[in-house]
């Protein structure tokens, strides 16, 4: 079966007690119908808040399921007020994504600090989803996933199509030498079969969809049928 790397971005969504409630919702999903992700790397990228207590409860409850964190600071621990630095996200996490539009358009991150962070998160030995709007923006040589999603399909509800996103996608993987990179935008349980059908596309990044459990893993269990 061909592997694949499906990564829940949560953003900037949940307390607490939601996400401890959707943990137990997706648990109860699996349990009831005893899912199997066999070629699914499943990873969850949530609110620095919510790292610790969601690893305790998927740990608690084995889940298969990954965590990650939505940013990390350029720096390495220190007198850097508000940051978080990339050896205290590894104590807590496996994954981290850089690059993200949101963070391009409201917090004016630059190709130059998306690279120390880059390089921050490598010594710490975190796994990078790098993501880019483009076949043209530069993508560091140390990462290990990269994500195209296009800026216009973000949370519009209008997906790029899947053969746009395979033959981008197949462009940077020619031009930077990247081995794996998924599609985000706009992806849901309906049409996730057509992205990762495409040979070029190796995963999905879903952000509204991660939100609810049980589209989730309707998602991963739509995503589980591609041979």
């Amino acid at each position: 079966m061909k592997p694949l790397l499906i990564a829940g971005n949560w953003k900037s969504n949940k307390g607490i007690a939601e996400a401890k409630e959707w943990v137990r919702q997706f648990n109860a999903k699996c349990q009831m119908l005893n899912a199997k992700w066999d070629h699914i790397t499943v990873v969850l990228c949530v609110p620095f808040t919510l790292v610790y207590p969601l690893k305790r409860e998927i740990s608690q409850l084995r889940l298969p399921v990954q965590l990650g964190a939505q940013d990390v600071s350029p720096f390495g621990e220190g007198a850097y007020t508000g940051e978080v630095s990339a050896t205290q996200i590894k104590e807590l996490a496996d994954w981290v994504i850089i690059g993200h539009s949101e963070r391009r358009k409201y917090f004016g991150e630059t190709d130059e600090v998306l690279m120390q962070k880059v390089a921050q998160a490598k010594a710490a030995g975190l796994k990078i989803i790098f993501c880019v709007p483009d076949d043209k923006t530069p993508i560091p040589a140390d990462v290990d996933v990269a994500a195209y999603e296009p800026v216009w399909a973000i949370g519009t509800g209008y997906a790029d199509t899947p053969e746009n996103a395979a033959t981008v996608i197949a462009t940077l993987k020619q031009k930077f030498s990247i081995r794996q990179v998924l599609y985000g935008g706009s992806v849901t349980a309906e049409n996730v079969v057509s992205f990762v059908a495409q040979p070029a596309i190796d995963g999905v990044l879903p952000g509204g969809a991660s939100l609810d459990a049980a589209k989730f893993f309707d998602l991963l269990t739509a995503a589980q049928s591609i041979p």
